[in-house]
């Protein structure tokens, strides 16, 4: 009975696989147990025998008698057999792309000059870390306990800077006893459960195995090890092993998935981002290469076993372009990142210390001795407009929607939806957080823009990515936010034409990308000119009102033949009317004038500064008495 394997990091590997049950009667390609790679005295064949075809001559051969150093069959792309390479230049035994970018335009990253199937070693980046300008951190080491909401309050670098914590005291959270093993965690999580391992000489994925594969791996003496070989994205929500790990109370406290996505879909039968709870399990001498946690996301990372040395780098504006130059490109093989950013900081962990890496921060990770860590990553709203940038440069990048946050659409849509209720409710938030709300609605209206101009399949998977359970108006629900969370900032709480458009959608004429004629709009400094539908201005501020009576005796000549009532002298001469005119005073009637005057003033803050309404009103009261 012969099985075709297909790797799912790889779609359109050539290299053909077929497993072999040395009880079954062979398949018609491989009616002969022996290849023509076999030797004499050949020993037995294995109960499952793993095929290879050269993809030049069609020949099949044991895996195991044309395997070069213990390579991987699960690595390979095309094969050719010895004969068929000696040959022709043309015929190159080439590696499938590395897990962590497989589908991204650029050639496949050669760090171990990995030719002919032959594999480098990975003791070079302990090497390439002895010889780089590395600098010291400068990042704060606190206690648990000061790793708090206030903390956040208080200092304004909280959560823009890495933070080391030596001591898990205080920062209310639970980890596995350190007696733990990674045969326990086998056991816990099933021997058979799938998971993936990265070769580390060529920072490829490797499929086919099991944690029960790994854990015999794992504990194989150093010594003993054929390959270096490192796990970094074992996801273990809702095992029991989840119910041993519960992550820092700040990051409960900030974690938007905890906070905004619904509770009753979170959990078995259900699709959400889990991403709070990780297992890494490094050997000695494994490097995980630059890269930001999807969208930006931040890490908690606590050393229970073991050690990690991490390299950091500033996620400055020109720091980050050079990332997004670097990373998918040609310079990816070839080009250390130090050497295109202004500093490199180097940190080292050792068991029992936590990490908290905050949005967007660079990093590379070495693993200097068997290490057993437990993490997770989370969004939070504090610095969203990072999240967004790194979450662009993902898709400039071309990595594929399997290595992003996952729903991360969705959680901005519920996070949009929950803080445009407290808007409402007039809830007060520090700045850093109106301005990352901010942020977030600028992304929902461009989001409510594909909705209303992309064409049919942009429309409908923009749909899709709305939560009909919370939000029934997407577009209104993101124009509201956005006009609320300005107001709340005291800035323009309606203009569109400063914001930047998402790109239009393949094949259409029309969309968000295509150019507008631009409408002039005049600016009265309280609403920026431009107003949608249903906009309510603001509300005054502050208001005053004071008020003055007075009454003097005057003498007014009515005209002849006119009724006063009736007549235009009553309105046509303001305060002259009630003068004392010229002439004989006997000529003329007595009046009484009866004045009270009524000042209010509002006043309420502009885009410009401020706008002060005085109103003045004057009410006369006249009494005739006949001279």
């Amino acid at each position: 009975m012969s099985v075709k394997e297909e790797d799912s990091t790889n779609t359109d590997a050539d290299v053909e696989i077929v497993e072999v049950d040395s009880t079954d009667e062979p398949s018609a390609s491989t009616t002969e147990e022996r290849c023509p790679a076999c030797t004499e005295g050949e020993a037995a064949p294995e109960e499952k025998e793993n095929w290879v075809r050269c993809d030049a001559c069609k020949d099949w051969f044991h895996w195991r008698c044309v395997a070069v150093d213990g390579q991987e069959l699960s690595q390979i792309d095309k094969w050719f057999c010895e004969p068929c390479r000696a040959q022709s230049p043309k015929h190159r035994v080439t590696l499938k792309p590395p897990t962590r970018k497989s589908t991204r335009r650029k050639p496949v990253r050669d760090y171990a000059n990995l030719n002919n199937g032959v594999t480098g070693d990975a003791s070079k980046w302990s090497k390439m870390l002895n010889s780089a300008a590395l600098a010291p951190d400068a990042f704060p080491r606190m206690k648990g306990a000061d790793v708090n909401a206030e903390w956040l309050e208080r200092d304004e670098e909280a959560m823009t800077v890495p933070v080391l914590i030596e001591s898990p005291e205080g920062l209310g959270m639970d980890m596995p006893d350190e007696s733990i093993t990674v045969k326990d965690i086998s056991d816990m999580l099933g021997e058979d459960t799938s998971v993936e391992v990265i070769d580390v000489a060529s920072q490829s994925g490797l499929s086919g195995w099991t944690l029960g594969k790994w854990a015999e791996y794992y504990h194989t003496p150093i010594s003993e090890r054929d390959k270096v070989r490192n796990v970094i994205s074992l996801e273990i929500s809702g095992t029991k092993l989840a119910e041993k790990v519960l992550p820092p109370r700040i990051v409960r406290e900030l974690d938007w998935v905890e906070k905004y996505w619904p509770a009753n879909k979170k959990g078995k039968g259900t699709a959400w981002p889990k991403v709070q709870l990780y297992c890494l399990m490094g050997t000695q001498d494994s490097w995980t290469d630059w890269h930001i946690d999807f969208a930006g996301s931040s890490v908690y990372y606590h050393i229970l076993k073991g050690a990690k040395t991490f390299l950091f780098i500033k996620p400055t504006p020109a720091n980050l372009a050079a990332y997004e130059r670097w990373s998918g490109s040609e310079m990816q093989m070839n080009t250390w990142l130090g050497d295109m950013v202004d500093e490199v900081m180097k940190v080292e962990l050792t068991a029992g210390n936590t990490m908290i890496i905050p949005t967007g921060w660079i990093h590379a990770v070495y693993t200097p001795q068997d290490a057993l860590v437990f993490g997770g990553n989370f969004l939070h709203s504090y610095d969203a407009a990072k999240q967004l940038r790194v979450r662009e440069i993902e898709i400039a990048t071309r990595v594929p929607k399997k290595f992003r946050f996952p729903y991360f659409i969705k959680l901005s849509w519920y996070v949009g939806e929950s803080f445009l209720r407290s808007l409402r409710a007039k809830e007060d938030f520090p700045p850093r957080v109106l301005s990352s709300i901010e942020a977030v609605s600028v992304f929902l209206v461009s989001q409510a823009r594909l909705i209303e101009r992309g064409n049919e399949s942009t429309k409908k998977e923009a749909r899709e990515q709305v939560p009909a359970d919370k939000v029934k108006d997407a577009c209104a629900v993101a124009r509201e936010l956005r006009w609320r969370v300005r107001l709340a900032r005291g800035v323009d709480s309606d203009g569109e034409e400063h914001e930047a458009s998402p790109a239009p959608s393949a094949g259409t004429g029309r969309g968000p990308g295509r150019p507008k004629r631009k409408r002039e709009v005049a600016d009265d400094g309280v609403h920026g000119g431009v107003q949608f539908r249903n906009f309510q201005p603001k509300s005054w501020e502050a208001m005053s009102q004071s008020s003055k009576s007075a009454e003097e005796t005057r003498y007014r000549a009515r005209p002849e033949g006119e009724l006063a009532q009736d007549s235009e002298w009553l309105v046509g001469g303001g305060d002259e009317d009630v003068k004392m005119e010229d002439g004989d005073e006997k000529e003329k009637e007595k009046v009484v004038v009866s004045t009270r005057e009524v000042v209010t003033v509002k006043a309420r803050k502009t885009t410009k500064g401020l706008e002060r309404h005085r109103v003045s009103s004057v009410l006369e009261t006249w009494r005739w008495d006949s001279a």
